[in-house]
């Protein structure tokens, strides 16, 4: 039986939830997430980094201080914004393997990536231990400045 309120109760006297609705007792939370249809608006690869996602629809607005998380400009800064990119997609295309535009665009950004690695780590050195494979040395690892770095001024 139900007590009077006619709400299930959990033996411990915690909140119950046998009905199906939200319980009083429930703490505030966000429990929605929306479904990603085929064919998505998409930001651009600079915005999808400053946002933390590649789509507006699954933007939500947690932050305070928006001006606060944009990221800087320049090669390091683009760079990241494609591997970001390349990210978010590779985690739509897992759930919609059938968009063609999705993945013809995956294509797309994984050569802009390898242009934007390869003149980066042209200019400044490799940017991981793995690019350091095609260099003459190991000794162009360990070469300062570090990408992550920052000279007064701005980024490297």
């Amino acid at each position: 039986m139900y007590p009077e309120n006619n709400t299930p109760s959990t033996p411990s006297g915690g909140c119950g939830d046998a009905c199906g609705t939200l319980p009083e007792c429930a703490p505030l939370a966000v429990p929605y997430v929306p479904f990603q249809q085929t064919g998505s608006k998409r930001y651009t690869q600079q915005d999808a980094l400053n946002n933390g996602t590649l789509f507006p629809g699954l933007n939500l607005p947690f932050q305070v201080k928006p001006e606060a998380a944009k990221v800087l400009g320049g090669a390091l800064a683009e760079l990241q914004a494609l591997e970001f990119v390349l990210v978010e997609l590779g985690l739509y295309l897992d759930t919609h393997q059938g968009d063609a535009e999705a993945f013809a665009l995956y294509q797309q950004y994984a050569a802009m990536e390898k242009d934007a690695r390869e003149k980066y780590e042209a200019a400044n050195g490799p940017i991981t231990q793995m690019s350091t494979a095609n260099a003459k040395s190991w000794a162009a690892w360990l070469c300062d400045p570090w990408p992550w770095n920052f000279q007064e001024g701005g980024a490297k």
